[in-house]
């Protein structure tokens, strides 16, 4: 089986977005803030969206299964306040697990939270909670910058983050690093502030002693890292003088997925970071959805970039496309095995 960690349901109908702008437009206005009701997306408009986006790519392109999230950029957390973020989140989630009870073979739910750059992380695990115990989500989007591309808030180091972590272990769900959308024209979203923050949250890890307080608090850092396995020696160096310890010993905890587009970039991966840390990502439908002109092929066809590497073993692709993501996400696991014995038994 081949298992996508990163994927984002970012073909919702535009009714969708128009109600999440309205909503955002009359934050403080609750008399005049669109009906909840505005929101719904039926059945049809899934499988319009869906079907022949995400769905249509996963089979053209070989993969099997896809780990479902709302639009990270349209998560942003920093437009209105705390009660439109945990409206929008709920929303948001309620809709990803109806795509995934539309397509359970193609697709597992993973959720938003509803931050803001004026609420401690602790108001989040509530719907941390829900979505993992009522809704059988099998992980959550965790972002380390609510205000959105300002780096307002504390590091994810600090203590204020703990009850999220003691929730996070306490379930046994690991966390994607994902920031939303940028308001800071300084840093383009995807291109930037979504690279930037992939580097600096490793470096507030490495600065850190989170994983000591929480030896089972799992992290996967998207978008293969950022710059960190580029600049892995600078890294080493710094875990080696700042924190007196090895820097792989951050690698029980944390996990890079393969959105990285471009043949030599997943090959650099695969060679740095060690392959049982390295889970297949494509981020589809996502960052970049064009062709290479020199080949014709989708960028984000990460698929192909691993198939490519000639240093990978068979067991190293197995490990990449499957194994590692069923041991970093132990109730996506459990829910396999259980699908499993379902149709052994019928």
């Amino acid at each position: 089986m081949i298992i996508d960690c990163h994927g984002h349901f970012t073909t919702v109908p535009a009714s969708f977005r128009n109600w999440r702008a309205k909503q955002v437009e009359f934050a403080n206005d609750p008399v005049n803030a669109p009906a909840l009701s505005g929101a719904h997306v039926s059945d049809d408009e899934i499988r319009e969206g869906v079907g022949n986006g995400q769905l249509k790519l996963q089979q053209e392109r070989g993969s099997d299964l896809t780990l479902f999230s709302p639009i990270a950029g349209l998560m942003s957390h920093h437009l209105g306040n705390e009660r439109t973020s945990l409206a929008w989140a709920t929303i948001s989630n309620d809709l990803v697990r109806r795509v995934c009870d539309l397509y359970p073979d193609n697709f597992v739910p993973v959720g938003m939270l509803p931050q803001s750059p004026l609420a401690p992380p602790k108001n989040s695990v509530p719907e941390l909670r829900r979505i993992v115990n009522e809704l059988g989500f099998v992980g959550v989007n965790l972002n380390p910058d609510p205000s959105g591309g300002h780096w307002t808030g504390l590091p994810m180091t600090d203590k204020s983050w703990y009850p999220v972590y003691e929730a996070l272990c306490d379930m046994d769900v690991p966390a994607m690093i994902h920031v939303a959308a940028s308001c800071n024209v300084c840093h383009h979203g995807t291109g930037a502030h979504y690279l930037n923050a992939d580097t600096s949250v490793f470096m507030q890890l490495l600065q850190g002693d989170v994983f000591k307080d929480f030896p089972s608090l799992r992290f996967v850092i998207p978008h293969g890292g950022g710059a960190v396995p580029y600049h892995w020696g600078r890294y080493r160096g710094m875990s080696l003088e700042m924190a007196n310890r090895p820097l792989e010993g951050l690698l029980d905890n944390i996990f890079f997925d393969t959105c990285v587009y471009h043949q030599p970039g997943v090959e650099l991966l695969t060679k740095v970071i060690p392959v049982k840390n390295v889970l297949f990502g494509s981020e589809m439908i996502g960052a970049v959805r064009g062709r290479d002109p020199f080949n014709g092929q989708y960028f984000d066809d990460t698929k192909r970039y691993l198939d490519g590497c000639t240093a990978l073993t068979d067991a190293d692709r197995q490990a990449i496309f499957e194994g590692n993501a069923r041991r970093v996400y132990p109730r996506l696991d459990a829910l396999l095995k259980q699908r499993a014995q379902q149709t052994e038994a019928a």
